[in-house]
Parts: C-alpha cells; structure tokens; sequence
C-alpha cells in the first residue's frame, strides 16, 4: 500500500522518491518527521508538507484491489523483477503496472519504433528484422501504436519472440482499441503490457513522452525503422541518446518525408546508420564466433583470485547481470570489485553488455 501510495503523493516525482528511498524504507516515508524531510536536499519545505498531509490511502487500496483482481504485478523499484536497465535512469519510474509473462530483465531487448503511418517499404524493413533478430532471441519492445509498432510487436508473434508494449495509459484500457486483438496474441505468446500508470488514467497527449522514455530506457538499443522530423519517435530516439544507449536508424530518400527524421538522426550523429540487421547485432556484440567462445572457457581454468572466481560463480548462474546487482551480491568491497571486473573483461572472460550488464564471454 506504501509503495503504490508513494506515487501518489502530490509534487513527488520519480526522482523525489529516489531521493526519499535513499534515507528510508518506504512506509518510513509517511511517518518522518516534517523537519527530516525538509532537510533533505530536493525535498525542501512543500514537497515535505505534502508528504506529511498525505492521507489518500484509501485510493491507493483500491489501485491494489484493482492490480489483484486484474492479476496485474506492481513492480517497485527495489523489486528483484523490475526491468534492471531502467535503474540507469535518473527518472526511472518508482513503481510500474505489468502484465504478462516476458522476463523485462532479458539478455538482449531492442526497441522498433517509428511512425503511426508506415510506408510498405517500412513493413517489409520490419518483418525482415525481427525475422532475423528471432535466431538471436532477442526480445522487442515497443509502444503499441498504428504503425511501426504495431508491425514490430506482430513480427515478433509471428517469429516466435517475446514482445511487450508499453502504454500511456492505466491497464483498466486500452489505446489504441483496435489492438485489443493484438494484445491478446501478445500476452498468449508469453508478451506482456506495461506501465507506469495506474487504473483510471487515460492516454493523454503529456503521457506519451513519459512513456517513450520507458521504451528507450529499459532497451539495450533503439531501431528508427520510418519516421517524420517531428513526434514521438524522434523523443524517444533522443531519450535514448541521454541514457547513453545505442540508437540505429534506417536511412530513406531525401525527399521521402517518412524518412526525414531517419536521415535527421543519422546526419547529427544521433543514430548509427542501419541497412542490415548484422549492423546492429554487430554493434550489439551479439554476433557471438564459436571459436572464439571456446577459447574463453579455457582461460575460465586460468589462475582467478578469490575474488575473479566468486564474480565468475556468480556469472555462471545468472548470466547478463547488472553491475549494481553483481556487486551487491559479490560481497566484495568497492575497490575488490572493480579491480576484479577490470581482470576479467583484460582475460576476455567477461563481457560488458549496454546498459552496465555484464556476462561470461
């Protein structure tokens, strides 16, 4: 009830509650003291009055009901389950609606995004694609919108990957309703929805940016199939930049409208020209040489401190895990832990994925 209370809580944004989370648990939020909370930097005298005035509790038993009735997970941003890519984020979100079976922590997750009125060249782009992204089981995230990314989430039914749709809106709806078919081959083909939003919110217009940031931010990568030099794809190929995550774009005619925002991202450096998905799982690292595997495992019998060893333990039961993760769990100090990590990706043992994940080579 705290968790999904402390969303609601007037003037405090996921970077607030980061801040909050930081100094206590959560349910200790709702009880600190007026001038502990005003102290903290970021917080300051309104947002603390507004924690303490807080009393809408009953609202947020009724998002539970709602999230129980509805077999909806709430995701919580210390929770082992929610997508560890998005806590590289500064305004990663506090909490968020799942439905469906993906693992949003999967090894290899790309982004297709682009416009609502797609070109039959940018069909044929997509299904081409994502049939060749499925020998490599990666997963594809996209927005649920006509178009590009309608094509992406079908493609990836069609060729056997696991595909979730984020949305602007609370799981009580859907937008657009004409995918309510879709969705539901999604969901039977083991997809799933989510969201940042709770029961009753409709997908307005100022939704949708915050949603293409949970589109770029929980992707290893995002991929500008069609695109106009305005909308939501450039934002969230934008969006991506800022967190530091590659962005492809496929390239159009100069005088193909559809294409303009493509070629835009390209010209200024802010996508990686794409005309053959081996581009992407090249840039990715996810074209893996057999030989070159082998020889890895070999070294993994090379002398390993203690401390390699126990990272490289860690790696062989869960392979592609966050740093942050991966440190917590090494019971190494700082300094120990990096000095290993540096030894390992030197010995070619480790990899580092996007996204500060790392996996055995």
């Amino acid at each position: 009830m705290y968790q999904v209370a402390l969303t609601m809580i007037p003037q405090i944004g996921p970077v607030q509650s980061k801040i909050l989370l930081q100094h206590c648990d959560v349910e200790e939020i709702f009880h600190a003291k007026r001038s502990f909370l005003e102290r903290l930097e970021g917080i300051g005298s309104v947002r603390a009055e507004a924690i303490c005035s807080f009393r809408d509790f009953a609202e947020a038993e009724d998002e539970i009901r709602f999230i129980e009735k509805n077999d909806i997970q709430p995701l919580f941003i210390t929770d082992k389950q929610y997508p560890r890519r998005l806590l590289n984020c500064y305004d990663s979100p506090t909490l968020l609606y799942y439905k469906g079976q993906a693992d949003l922590n999967a090894e290899k997750i790309v982004a297709i995004i682009g416009t609502r009125k797609n070109t039959d060249q940018g069909r044929q782009l997509v299904d081409k694609l994502v049939e060749e992204l499925s020998a490599h089981s990666v997963m594809v995230v996209s927005g649920l919108a006509f178009g590009i990314d309608s094509l992406a989430h079908r493609a990836a039914v069609k060729n056997g990957l696991r595909t979730v749709a984020v949305v602007a809106h609370g799981l009580d709806q859907l937008y657009p309703p004409e995918n309510q078919g879709l969705c539901r081959d999604m969901l039977h083909a083991n997809g799933g929805i989510l969201t940042e939003f709770k029961s009753g919110v409709k997908p307005d217009r100022h939704n949708f940016p915050s949603r293409n940031r949970l589109v770029a931010g929980m992707s290893d990568a995002t991929i500008v199939v069609e695109t106009d030099i305005k909308g939501g794809s450039m934002i969230t190929a934008d969006l991506a930049n800022g967190y530091n995550l590659d962005v492809f774009a496929y390239p159009g005619r100069v005088n193909d409208i559809k294409s303009a925002g493509c070629n835009e991202l390209i010209r200024t450096n802010r996508a990686q020209l794409v005309t053959d998905t081996k581009h992407i799982l090249q840039a990715m690292g996810w074209l893996v040489n057999p030989s070159a595997k082998k020889t890895v495992q070999k070294q993994l019998f090379v002398e390993l401190s203690p401390e390699e060893t126990r990272l490289v333990d860690l790696l062989k039961e869960n392979n592609g895990i966050h740093t942050d993760e991966l440190n917590s769990r090494s019971g190494l100090s700082n300094g120990q832990f990096a000095n290993a990590i540096i030894n390992l990706e030197l010995a070619n043992v480790i990899v580092s994925l996007p996204g500060k994940m790392y996996r055995l080579a």
